[in-house]
């Protein structure tokens, strides 16, 4: 996994984070769930660069 790909995830995920974070703030369900599911995007992208690292390695 390049070191670009490593920080989008990242920023992806602590983008989730903040957004559930102020859902939960502002008592706002649908921000929590949009942060809910983008932190769950950059885990399966995070995932999915794992698994190409180890076939070519």
């Amino acid at each position: 996994m390049g070191l670009s790909d490593k920080i989008s995830n990242a920023t992806d995920k602590l983008g989730g984070q903040a957004k559930e974070a102020y859902g939960d703030a502002t008592d706002n369900p649908d921000l929590q769930a949009e942060g809910q599911g983008d932190q769950a995007k950059a885990d399966l992208k995070q995932a999915g660069e794992k698994v190409k690292d180890v076939f070519k390695g």
